[in-house]
């Protein structure tokens, strides 16, 4: 069956009225069937990079829906410069509105969230957590400059202290694909990104002083966290500060080897690309828990 008949493009619209579009595919084949997926991508990269991995893992038995951001990809509405978009909404908005879409189509009451990088990260500031039955992050990370390397933390806090204020100031959003980080994205997205990076606990300051939108201490949703060896920003300082932002959810942190799956390299973002597949299923294992 080709991608384009089993992939159908679909519209939601989440809380404040922002409309969202995505990637819907139906399960397929005869594997057994799974709760449906959530998709919620990295920071900076566009749905279409996961069809690939979306169409195989629906050959794994879930419906799955992937989306792209307020902000990013088809959810760019107007010029970058004129979005107001914020980190944290992508949280507190777009994947719940995602999650809420996925449960009344595929009229299931719990879904999978599968996490890659950011998309892995924002779990406590989803009021409809509950919904979901379990978490893979995949690279996920509070993505904190101290637990990183020192020569790596140099580069990354230059990026988001240095190069993104300045081109918000002149550009009016953040310049991020000239330094290699993704797609650009919003102002407000690329402030609180190095904000929260640099402040460790990721999320958690979104909502600091904001009780009853901080959810991170009521989640019990089982969290897996899957980062590479050779990943310079999940590395096992900057996952551990992340897993202690749920304290009562049952928890785990799983480093992979490049070598002993017949890769060179994985890194942070190479897991969904399609020389990549011998990692799918530790993705797929890792979601049926």
């Amino acid at each position: 069956m080709s991608h384009a008949h089993s992939t159908e493009s679909v519209t939601f619209t989440c809380a404040d009225g922002t409309p969202l579009h995505g990637h819907f595919v139906r399960a397929q084949g005869d594997a057994t069937p799974g709760l449906p997926v959530l998709l919620c991508p990295a920071t900076g990269v566009k749905q279409h990079y996961y069809l690939r991995f979306v169409n195989w893992l629906a050959h794994q038995g879930h419906d799955v829906l992937v989306f792209d951001y307020r902000g990013i990809g088809l959810s760019l509405h107007g010029r970058l410069k004129d979005c107001k978009a914020t980190l944290a909404e992508w949280g507190q908005q777009d994947q719940v509105a995602a999650l809420e879409w996925l449960l009344a189509r595929t009229g299931q009451s719990q879904a999978l969230m599968l996490g890659h990088s950011a998309g892995g990260q924002m779990i406590g500031l989803l009021p409809n957590h509950h919904k979901v039955a379990r978490l893979v992050g995949v690279s996920a990370s509070t993505g904190w400059l101290r637990g990183m390397r020192p020569a790596f933390r140099l580069q990354a806090g230059f990026a988001l202290r240095g190069v993104i204020p300045l081109g918000v100031r002149f550009k009016g959003f953040a310049p991020t694909a000239a330094i290699g980080l993704g797609e650009n994205l919003p102002a407000g997205v690329g402030l609180q990104w190095g904000q929260w990076c640099s402040a460790g606990g990721y999320a958690t300051n979104a909502v600091r002083h904001q009780p009853d939108r901080d959810f991170h201490a009521q989640v019990r949703t089982p969290i897996t966290v899957l980062h590479a060896e050779d990943d310079d920003i999940a590395t096992p300082a900057t996952v551990a500060d992340l897993l202690r932002t749920f304290p009562v959810a049952p928890k785990q942190a799983i480093r992979v080897k490049p070598a002993q799956h017949g890769l060179k390299s994985i890194g942070h973002i190479d897991w969904f690309r399609n020389t990549h597949q011998a990692l799918w299923p530790l993705i797929a294992q890792a979601l049926r828990g």
